[in-house]
């Protein structure tokens, strides 16, 4: 493990740099440094003061930012933490004014470029796309991926992000690479916390940037604790670069290098960090720089003091050793500085961030006047008792809120029911048009909604030759992921097991040896690396398709699923994208483990990614089709016992097209409207064979996809005609059927077109016990589904269809 802990003079080169421009260089960084402090110190402030929410500063790590900042260089990426203020001030991505405007939650992406108000203070983040949605060029700017405040989240897409480099620059005539880098030299910093270094998405991400060899630097800023937690408490040994002595390089070449560096000692950082760069964009090796003696002069956040936690030494040691305090020490002691001239730095400092704080005030507060004058002007109009209250409230405010502003005028046009008063109107059309303002302000951009959304992609049908071949599914399948890797060199597949054996179902069979495996590979046992890969790759131009093994293992992925992709477009206000496919396989498996159906844990945790439930595995390949000619997330659930189910091979296998969010009418039927999905749709098939016995019969629609689901609307009018309700599946009680269900009755308007109780059918609360006895007591059979549906007929007409028991 290489430490530098002690000062030492930065090397230059004479010939290049004078003395003075040396002194300058240092005079810049130690003025960064004093502003980025006062914007800490009055960011709390005002948190303190109620003009602004919650706060999380990056105080005391001010000059490790500063020295990472020198390495950066056009093309770069970021992937953070949110104490980096200072790094984003050093590089552009972010400004003093711009870091107010987020703290004030201003929803003018002018104001706060990150994310439009809707991300807290400190998460940044850079345009990746214009205004239609198309890239822009990464190689002339450092890219800033958005940060997330999930502890450890920042991790898992940095190995996409390193990837891609190696791959460009393994492949140097990839015909797409020309916006995403420059022969691959590109690096990826990632920061962390030394407390999240003890979260599992960590230790993923580290192992596999060990084994794939990724050039990413991964700085630890290390103040001793995780909110009041020491790190004897969090870490084995109180220190983790020791505990990672394992990952260490070897004789052998393989392995990351370890640095460990004072955060107070800026020569000994700037070396650290030239050494570090140097490794991973020449060498293509990953480091880790553990940044030691960090101060946190505030304390966590301002929504406590560390007085509460920390020793009266401790205290006493982070005034003394705080960075900030040692710079301005080592400046006047080497002579570099005089006295005035760093109190007139100070000074300044002081004056540019309050008048930056001031500007991101006024200009926040021009944004709320806008409407509160607009509501005062709409309400004054009105010559009614029911406004006089409302109306004085808003005349009185002295810190206007949005929040504030529409909760009386709401109130106002319920009291106004039924009236007929002058300006009533007015207010009401006001009141609508300012709802399309606020949707834009809070509510949009869940997803890119570009001219390459998958909703947006031509259907074409799937074509057969007289005698086409009847397959195994997952020739099917294999066949369209074949044909789309040679249409397109930016697709590439990963996951446990998909590169030498081609998956556990065949269906990346043989692509490896035909494409290579820098296209096709296998990936260890760690999900979160999995879709992290997938993320990072997908920003950086690829087309990846990450695969986890069996629909239950998503629960090992889903702080990344759900808190980084789904979110990725709605907490940029569209301003990057990535394109990741997800694909698994699930139902009928039998026994606890891999059986479980968790679609309502994936319907709440993945809004921003589009969810496909096919039936076989000709709509999963229509769907692949579909999501690979588009450019938003997705995630695709097979079915597990569809693989050697006979399907005839298309013609067109990579080009017919399945559209995302339409259902299909499978059967027609008159007196139950049955909808389903995936494996338990067959069920339901055959379940309707044994009801034409009884003299009933069912009209069976497929979802197809959860999410967008049904966007036709033909569940709703099958329920015009049937006036009876069923849906199937095999999650548990009062999920996925109980979303359907809302979609159909509230969203479609099917309640109104209801002749009895609608009904559910899903899986029993646990999951089934090994073996297929356990699948028939636990899921849903034929039996259930018919003896459901002929309840639902015995309840309306009990002389026709007298009760089974």
């Amino acid at each position: 493990m290489s430490e530098l802990n002690t000062t030492r003079p930065v090397h230059y080169n004479s010939a290049k740099i004078s003395y003075e421009e040396f002194r300058q260089v240092l005079i810049e960084d130690y003025k960064l440094a004093v502003q980025s402090r006062y914007v800490s110190l009055l960011g709390r402030k005002e948190v303190l003061t109620g003009k602004a929410k919650f706060g999380i500063f990056g105080d005391g790590k001010e000059l490790a930012q500063i020295a990472l900042s020198k390495v950066f260089k056009p093309g770069d990426w970021r992937s953070g933490y949110y104490r980096d203020q200072t790094l984003a001030f050093a590089l552009g991505i972010s400004s003093i004014y711009n870091f107010f405007s987020q703290l004030y939650a201003n929803p003018d992406l002018e104001a706060d470029t990150s994310s439009g108000g809707r991300q807290m203070v400190a998460h940044f983040a850079t345009p990746l796309l214009d205004e239609q949605g198309e890239w822009l060029d990464q190689t002339q700017q450092v890219n800033c991926f958005s940060d997330i405040s999930t502890t450890g989240g920042q991790m898992a897409r940095i190995l996409g992000l390193g990837l891609a480099s190696k791959l460009y620059r393994e492949n140097p005539n990839l015909s797409h690479k020309a916006p995403f880098s420059k022969e691959g030299q590109e690096v990826v910093y990632c920061t962390i916390g030394n407390a999240a270094t003890s979260e599992g998405v960590f230790w993923e991400t580290v192992n596999a940037a060990g084994v794939k060899q990724i050039p990413v630097v991964i700085s630890i800023w290390d103040d001793g604790y995780g909110i009041s937690v020491p790190n004897a408490v969090q870490t084995t040994k109180g220190d983790i670069s020791n505990l990672l002595r394992g990952f260490q390089e070897d004789e052998y070449g393989t392995g990351l290098e370890i640095f460990k560096v004072k955060g107070w000692d800026y020569a000994g950082l700037c070396e650290v960090y030239e050494k570090a760069a140097d490794f991973a964009r020449n060498h293509s090796k990953p480091c880790i720089v553990h940044v030691v003696e960090v101060t946190q002069p505030q304390g966590h956040s301002t929504s406590g003091s560390h007085e509460r936690y920390k020793s009266d030494d401790r205290l006493a040691w982070e005034v003394d050793y705080d960075c900030n305090k040692k710079m301005r020490d080592w400046l006047l002691e080497s002579g570099m500085a005089e006295e005035h001239e760093l109190e007139a730095i100070e000074n300044e400092a002081k004056d540019f961030v309050r008048q930056e704080q001031k500007r991101a005030w006024a200009d926040y507060r021009k944004t709320l006047q806008t409407d509160l004058e607009g509501a005062i002007a709409k309400l004054e109009a009105i010559n009614h008792h029911a406004v006089e209250i409302p109306l004085k409230t808003l005349l009185s405010i002295t810190e206007p809120s949005l929040k504030e502003v529409y909760v009386n005028v709401r109130r106002v046009i319920r009291e106004l029911r039924g009236e007929d008063v002058a300006g009533k109107d007015e207010l009401i059309a006001w009141y609508k048009q300012q709802r399309e303002v606020n949707y834009d302000r809070f509510n949009d951009k869940l997803f890119v909604d570009t001219a390459h959304s998958p909703l947006s992609v031509p259907v074409v049908a799937a074509a057969y030759d007289a005698d086409a071949a009847v397959v195994d599914g997952r020739e099917v399948l294999n066949a369209c992921f074949r044909e789309n890797f040679h249409n397109d060199a930016r697709l590439l597949a990963f996951g446990e097991d998909v590169g030498k054996i081609g998956d556990v179902n065949q269906g990346f069979a043989g692509l490896q040896e035909e494409f290579g495996d820098q296209r096709v590979f296998d990936t260890g046992i760690r999900e979160s690396a999995i879709i992290g890969k997938g993320i990072g790759l997908a920003v950086r131009g690829f087309r990846p398709i990450a695969e986890i093994q069996y629909l239950d293992y998503l629960i090992y992925a889903m702080p990344v699923l759900s808190d980084d992709l789904a979110s990725l477009s709605y907490r940029t206000k569209g301003r990057q994208k990535a394109p990741l496919i997800i694909r698994t396989r699930g139902h009928r498996l039998e026994g606890i483990w891999h059986s479980g159906s968790p679609m309502s844990v994936l319907l709440g945790g993945l809004r921003g990614i589009h969810l496909c439930v096919p039936r076989n595995m000709t709509q999963a390949a229509g769907m692949y089709n579909t999501l690979l000619k588009s450019d938003e997330p997705a995630l695709v659930v097979e079915c597990l016992n569809g693989y050697r189910l006979k399907e005839k091979m298309p013609n067109n296998i990579a080009d017919f097209t399945v559209p995302i969010g339409k259902a299909e009418k499978l059967r027609e039927g008159n007196d139950v409207t049955v909808v389903s999905y995936g494996s338990t749709l067959r069920i339901v098939q055959e379940a309707a064979l044994e009801l034409d016995k009884l003299g009933i019969t069912i009209e069976i629609i497929d979802a197809q996809c959860l999410m967008p689901f049904d966007r036709d609307h033909i569940s709703v009018e099958s329920l015009k005609k049937t006036n009876r309700l069923l849906v199937v599946d095999e999650d548990f009680p009062g999920g996925a059927s109980a979303y359907i269900t809302h979609e159909i009755l509230e969203k479609q308007g099917g309640y109104y077109h209801l002749d009895s109780q609608p009904k559910t059918l899903t899986a029993k609360a646990h999951r089934p016990p090994y073996g297929s006895d356990g699948d028939y007591f636990t899921k849903p059979a034929v039996d259930d589904v018919v003896e459901a549906v002929y309840q639902m007929m015995a309840d309306a007409n009990p002389t026709k269809y007298p009760p089974l028991y």
